[in-house]
């Protein structure tokens, strides 16, 4: 019997599950692979946990795997989806598929038919499928200039509104969480770690920011706000280039601002409705690596269309 291994590399997550032609025999997470934002080295060793922890649970070994599909953001740029994979064949036996972190989270959202998926993780994108087969994405250019309503542009979102809220002495909670997230003692401390070269890690600033709004904070309940609309901007950009006329339009969120929060998903379910008939959400939040593992089965013909 075959047995398939899908990964989900995320920027502050990896996780993966290893199966056989009908169920699912093991898992594992540990910490972010996306290459580009933790290196070769950090990466690698969080996919070789995640490996291990799931042939631990399947009672196999990573020569025993017919067939990996890991998913990254990024692997479309020149030399990513090449060093993942040169890392797998140093970690799994057999073939070995390298796809976009949004072809995973479509897979896993609706398999072969059309649809939008809103992914908001560590960064952000849109990407769709209309039934005629056209795509298109929109958002997921790189935290510098992109990456609107994720975790990285939540957290920078946030010091801007704290250090805007330092400046007109307004009150707020937010500021203390940043400076205690950080390690910090005073808000000069912080204008120096924010504008630090390399960058801050300002994901990491999400969770506070989803505390500082479910304790009332307004500035964070602001901040997550603003991230609602800029993801429903996101997929109405895709909505509007390969969905013109359609009366349905499936929709799925994924990533761990949208599991996450419950202020994000409505305003960007509302705003995306507002703005777009025939929306059509799937209100459960995706989980990517399902797609990883159902993609690396469908090329031994088991997948997908033929389970």
């Amino acid at each position: 019997m075959a047995i398939f291994l899908g990964i989900d590399g995320g920027g502050s997550k990896t996780s993966c599950l290893i199966g056989n032609e009908q169920a699912v025999l093991g898992s594992g997470i540990a910490a972010g692979s996306n290459v580009v934002r933790v290196g070769e080295a950090e990466a690698k060793k969080a996919i070789a946990e995640v490996i291990r922890q799931a042939c631990t649970a399947a009672k196999i070994t990573p020569s025993q795997i017919d067939r990996t599909c890991i998913g990254v953001a990024g692997a479309a740029r020149p030399g990513v989806g090449e060093l993942v994979r040169r890392m797998m064949t140093e970690m799994v036996s057999g073939e070995i598929q390298v796809v976009g972190d949004m072809v995973i989270a479509m897979e896993a959202a609706f398999g072969s038919g059309p649809g939008v998926i809103v992914i908001s993780g560590t960064g952000s994108i849109a990407y769709g499928r209309s039934a005629k087969g056209e795509t298109a994405r929109a958002g997921g250019w790189g935290f510098v200039v992109s990456d609107e309503g994720s975790g990285h542009w939540i957290g920078r979102s946030a010091v801007a509104s704290a250090l805007r809220a330092q400046d007109e002495a307004l009150s707020t909670t937010l500021l203390q969480a940043i400076l205690t997230t950080w390690h910090l003692k005073t808000h000069e401390q912080l204008v120096l770690a924010a504008n630090a070269a390399p960058p801050p890690d300002f994901a990491v600033l999400f969770p506070p920011v989803l505390s500082a709004a479910e304790s009332g904070d307004a500035l964070a309940v602001g901040t997550l706000n603003q991230a609602g609309i800029e993801l429903a901007e996101l997929a109405k950009a895709v909505v509007r280039r390969i969905f013109r006329g359609a009366k349905s339009i499936p929709v799925a969120m994924s990533g761990g601002v949208f599991a996450n929060s419950a202020l994000v998903r409505q305003v960007f379910y509302n705003r995306l409705r507002a703005d777009c008939s025939g929306i059509a959400l799937n209100e459960a939040v995706v989980e990517p690596v399902r797609g990883a593992l159902e993609l690396a089965r469908a090329t031994h013909g088991i997948g997908r269309n033929n389970r």
